[in-house]
């Protein structure tokens, strides 16, 4: 599939309407004390994270977490704004298009009104990965090759394509699927390249590495400029040395803002009973925690916060 129909079909999959009645598919919204929360897929960070969650405001509220598995991001918006989920997880980037109805044609001119911020969590490491064997060193080298950007309507998938465009590579054919499945068609040699949008360490990744000779491809230099003045929302980031097996070296790349979204139907009450649950017992959790906590949880809020949020945080 050339580059141009897969654009075209992933803006007519990734519309509003669509993403909302898939959403409505997977069920959700509240229901008395149970809540539903929608993450992303399994092989990424926002599922296992999103279950840490879930038990910590279970032990210490009344309320009980749904924790769904999803494509997350942009199809976490259409879940929220149909109110068939109460709280989910989602790119700072995504949120301000959703709210704004700008930035890209899932959102144009149709803005998520009531879509509101809770926190934000920690950097979502944009990794390029492939395998040793395919001799990409650079952004520029995906220039005729088959990449995965995440799947179809995701966050990632519209982080990969601002990426592929602000670098001018626009020769390449694009899949679609999750992070576990890229790993495995790297395994099977059906794709050059995979785009996973993350904290590190991403365990598809991990996976992957403990079987095969990766190359984590760098986002530096003349690229991660380009990248970062073709939208704001992109900041340095390094992947450590040693996050991967077999990638001993740094890793320069570029990072989104991983947060906790809800909408205007949840009550304010139990916004702020839930974000006291998540924040009063960061040390419960294992994910991420060199970067979540009450003092850093608005820094990059991108849409205005919910009363019950800033209830909280005014404390």
């Amino acid at each position: 599939m050339s580059n141009q129909q897969s654009r075209r079909r992933f803006l007519q999959a990734a519309g509003l309407t669509g993403v909302a009645a898939l959403a409505g598919c997977l069920g959700g919204g509240s229901d008395g004390n149970r809540l539903s929360w929608h993450a992303g897929g399994q092989g990424g960070t926002y599922f296992p994270l999103s279950n840490e969650f879930k038990t910590v405001v279970e032990d210490n509220t009344d309320y009980t977490l749904n924790v769904q598995s999803t494509g997350a991001s942009v199809e976490n918006v259409g879940s929220l704004a149909d109110t068939d989920a109460d709280f989910a997880l989602i790119q700072n980037d995504i949120a301000y298009f959703a709210k704004n109805g700008t930035g890209i044609d899932a959102f144009q001119d149709d803005p998520v009104e009531n879509l509101m911020g809770v926190a934000t969590l920690y950097p979502e490491t944009i990794t390029l990965v492939t395998l040793e064997s395919t001799g990409i060193e650079t952004v520029s080298d995906l220039s005729g090759a088959t990449v995965n950007t995440g799947d179809l309507g995701s966050g990632t998938q519209v982080n990969a394509l601002q990426i592929l465009e602000a670098v001018g590579v626009d020769d390449f054919e694009e899949q679609n699927a999750s992070f576990s499945q890229a790993a495995d068609q790297l395994r099977n040699g059906d794709i050059d390249a995979a785009f996973v949008v993350g904290g590190w360490p991403v365990g598809a990744i991990a996976d992957l590495a403990n079987t095969n000779n990766l190359n984590i491809v760098p986002i530096d230099g003349e690229n991660r400029e380009a990248v970062k003045d073709s939208a704001s929302w992109f900041a340095n980031d390094t992947i450590p040395g040693g996050t991967y097996s077999g990638v001993s070296e740094d890793v320069e790349t570029v990072s989104v803002q991983a947060m906790i979204a809800t909408n205007d139907s949840v009550d304010d009450s139990t916004v702020e009973e839930v974000t006291a649950a998540i924040f009063d017992n960061v040390d419960d959790l294992t994910i991420k925690t060199d970067f979540i906590g009450a003092d850093s949880a608005q820094d990059g809020m991108s849409i205005e916060l919910h009363p019950g949020a800033a209830a909280y945080f005014d404390q």
